[in-house]
């Protein structure tokens, strides 16, 4: 044995013996300071021994098939502390000297340096050296958590122009990535009446999409008395559906087969009127009467004559409902959304027939009001009427008995003030 390291090794028993007679708060915290310097000190002997025999080769020379191997073999180390013991040892004699000096002082600690190590090893060769030095710098006032981060970021002291150059190209590496990777999925499930909407954005894609949904996101339920009844993601998903609508409505999308882009719902002129029994979309995906009652309301309507067997016998010709004139004319009575409290403008709204068409009713103003799509909805599927006052020509709405047990009629205020 060495008889240097033996004497080490002789003093240590001497003050392990004698820390049970220190009494001094001081003279604890003085040791334990020297103590740790030696320890690191002792951390860095070890590796470089550990480097030497690596370097030697003295695990073949002893049956070994690794140095990591003897290593965990000889002083009954764990497999992942003996490999990183290796590395550490690598680095600290390559490209990390200024890290092994302070490790040999007792200036940083084995934490310390395996951070400052993997920080360097992530950096091109030319600037290893400036951050080994910098990093070390920071060792005397961070810990291994915080060194982490900054290590993390060195580049952008020791070399900013080529931390910009590379943040700039991982930024579009990964902006391609997003682009490669956009999809949009609609999975119907069975049996539940629900469609499964998924998929990914890139962030230029979901800017444009937060754009046009944000407008329409706001919060506007029952009027200012109720509240907004939606929470975020049923805003999100009705707002969604909005801009659908209004892309559909406006003759700008590409045609679609032949035809422009629509909504295509087969039903039963029975089951329209009684409101009983299922219609069809054009996937064949079920839809119950109230819905296509719904749809309806500002829709194109093309009657057929079918025989028993289904077939197409006639087809009349296409009526669309809230259009051209009269439209506008609902757009200038109404000038919005009509239910009170909304503030929707003309463009998100549709015309809902007070008394339905398939009950008779006229596709005429004096049977129209203008809603946009969560309140034409919450008409269709509540308690809550609409009538058109006979003396000034405009929408009333009363509430059901649970919002006010005198029902007494409503108007909205937002788009037009008596």
């Amino acid at each position: 044995m060495d008889e240097r390291l033996d004497g080490l090794s002789r003093v240590l028993r001497e003050h392990l013996g004698s820390v049970p007679f220190v009494c001094s708060p001081s003279a604890v915290v003085e040791q334990l300071d020297q103590v740790q310097v030696i320890a690191q000190q002792v951390a860095a002997l070890r590796l470089a021994l550990i480097r030497q025999a690596d370097g030697l080769g003295i695990a073949a020379a002893q049956g070994a098939t690794s140095t990591v191997g003897w290593l965990r073999e000889r002083y009954r180390l764990l497999p992942g502390a003996a490999s990183k013991q290796v590395r550490l040892a690598a680095a600290l004699d390559g490209e990390c000297p200024v890290t092994a000096g302070a490790l040999a002082a007792g200036a940083v600690n084995v934490d310390q340096a395996w951070v400052i190590v993997d920080a360097v090893a992530k950096l091109p060769a030319e600037y290893r050296a400036r951050a080994d030095e910098y990093l070390v710098g920071l060792a005397g006032e961070f810990g291994p958590k915080e060194l982490t981060r900054l290590g993390e970021r060195v580049l952008e002291v020791v070399a900013p122009e080529e931390a910009e150059a590379r943040a700039l190209a991982a930024l579009e590496r990964a902006e391609e990535r997003a682009y490669v990777g956009r999809e949009l999925r609609l999975s119907p499930l069975p049996g539940g009446g629900r469609v499964r909407v998924a998929g990914w954005l890139d962030r230029e894609a979901a800017a444009v999409v937060t754009a046009a949904l944000d407008p329409l996101c706001a919060p506007g339920g029952f009027g200012a008395d109720r509240g907004e009844p939606r929470t975020p993601g049923q805003r999100r998903a009705d707002a969604l559906v909005e801009v659908c609508r209004i892309a559909c409505a406006s003759g700008g999308l590409p045609d679609n087969g032949g035809d422009r882009p629509q909504v295509v719902v087969t039903v039963d002129y029975d089951t329209l009127r009684d409101q009983a029994g299922a219609a069809t979309l054009d996937d064949g995906q079920p839809l119950s009467a109230a819905a296509a009652r719904r749809l309806a309301c500002d829709a194109a309507i093309l009657p057929a004559v079918l025989d028993g067997a289904g077939q197409v016998l006639d087809v009349g010709r296409q009526q669309r409902l809230f259009t051209g004139p009269l439209r506008r004319a609902l757009v200038l009575r109404d000038k919005g959304c009509a239910f009170p409290g909304c503030d929707r403008p003309p463009r998100w709204c549709e015309g809902h027939h007070v008394i339905h068409w398939a009950d008779g009713g006229p596709t005429n103003r004096d049977n129209a009001v203008l809603l946009c799509g969560h309140h034409h909805r919450l008409i269709h599927h509540s308690d809550w009427r609409v009538t058109i006052n006979p003396t000034d020509g405009h929408p009333d709405f009363t509430p059901p008995t649970h919002i006010d047990p005198q029902q007494q009629p409503r108007r909205n205020r937002y788009h037009r003030r008596e």
